[in-house]
């Protein structure tokens, strides 16, 4: 059996560092739950194997997990539900993820650990409550509540690239006329004008266009050279954790678009915390999968600060208050809510009231956008036929 090291807090918040051995990570977690011990890191020496598996369309997942719920509603086993929908299925990358994912049940693995390795197809969040309904006992309503989740993202996914597709278009096309007239057409100007720029007659926006059309054919190389290494340089600090932790707090402070991203995470936060503990999943336990709901690393370490203070006996709003991501009203909702003991109904509401506002902000945002890509491009050509036509026009009132 393979050795897992962990970092874990006690029951009075204290950090501890060991070694457990186990089967796999979930009876590793099971270990130290036992020994009421609240895991924040869990990782082993033995390389993970992730299986990279074509992706597999949302609404394809979504579909197949209504059916495994329906399933064993049905009272049909586990393992013969999963060879059903193997069988059944006709997709070309779900077919053999599930066919292992049935040898992993076989051997004694739970499903969230054997859908674990396929975290590419079925998502991290999915796998988190399945989880949690495994432990819980309720795996069906958890299968259906993952179901509903997934249908929800993929219909915003939809709607916002539907509504994107137009703006996206403009801004490629606009980008593109833009540098064309810039590099190709402005440079045949030059000889026209050069009588007024000797003379110092020529208009200062038609000066700054022919020193910028100048940089842009002198400099285009290396301007597409450095773009690359930027990117390169991102991709590799990205792939690092320091790197996603800083990307994820600039999600949150983005202008705008980051008050849009950080609603709905907190409301899918809200949504799977108030799921579990309305399944009998104890709140440490329930705070530890939920924070991997948010699709945040700034929010999940306020939330597995949250867990921390809860198994030292303190309440679980003064951590989300102090991390300053957690909105207000929210977080006066939840301290009401632990108060009165209604804290799943509460973090339901929640997330109802968040996605709505969100989903009408989004909207908004997305119709206006059109307009301003619009006027932006409109403004930028026009600036250009400003600055060629003044000279000319200056040109024919001298003659």
């Amino acid at each position: 059996m393979p050795d897992f090291s962990y970092t874990a807090r006690d029951a009075s918040g204290q950090k501890i560092s060991g070694v457990v051995v186990a089967i796999n990570e979930g009876e590793a977690m099971a270990s130290l739950s036992a020994r009421e011990l609240f895991p924040l890191q869990l990782s082993t020496d033995q390389p993970r194997t992730k299986k990279r598996m074509p992706r597999v369309r949302a609404q394809t997942v979504a579909t197949m997990y209504g059916q495994l719920a329906a399933l064993l509603r049905s009272g049909v086993p586990l393992l013969r539900s999963i060879r059903v929908l193997r069988d059944q299925t006709s997709h070309v990358g779900l077919s053999p993820i599930l066919d292992d994912v049935h040898d992993q049940l076989e051997d004694g693995r739970s499903l969230a650990d054997s859908m674990g390795k396929y975290e590419r197809a079925f998502g991290e969040l999915a796998i988190s409550v399945i989880r949690a309904g495994e432990e819980g006992g309720f795996l069906e309503q958890a299968l259906d509540r993952v179901a509903l989740f997934t249908e929800q993202q993929d219909d915003l996914k939809s709607r916002v690239m539907g509504a994107m597709a137009y703006p996206i278009f403009l801004a490629v096309v606009g980008t593109i006329v833009v540098n064309v007239l810039i590099i190709f057409f402005v440079p045949q100007f030059e000889d026209l004008f050069g009588q007024l720029q000797e003379q110092g007659e020529l208009p200062m926006v038609t000066v700054w266009l022919m020193w910028r059309s100048e940089k842009m054919r002198a400099w285009w190389m290396f301007g597409l050279i450095g773009s690359d290494v930027l990117l390169v340089v991102a991709r590799a600090r990205l792939a690092t954790e320091e790197g996603r932790l800083v990307c994820d707090r600039l999600r949150l402070q983005a202008p705008i678009v980051g008050n849009i991203y950080l609603n709905l995470a907190v409301a899918r936060f809200c949504r799977v915390l108030g799921t579990l503990i309305h399944g009998g999943v104890p709140i440490v336990r329930s705070l530890e999968i939920s924070s991997d709901s948010t699709g945040n690393r700034v929010l999940a370490m306020a939330i597995q600060e949250a867990a921390a203070n809860i198994q030292a006996g303190d309440s679980l709003t003064r951590p989300l208050a102090e991390s300053g991501h957690f909105p207000k009203h929210v977080v006066e909702m939840i301290a009401v809510a632990e108060e009165s003991n209604t804290l799943d109904t509460v973090l339901t509401n929640i997330a109802d009231t968040l996605e709505r506002q969100t989903w009408r902000h989004l909207d908004l945002l997305v119709r206006m956008l059109e307009p301003v890509m619009l006027l932006i491009l409109a403004s930028v050509v026009l600036l250009v036929v400003i600055a060629l036509l003044l000279p000319v026009m200056k040109m024919s009132m001298a003659i």
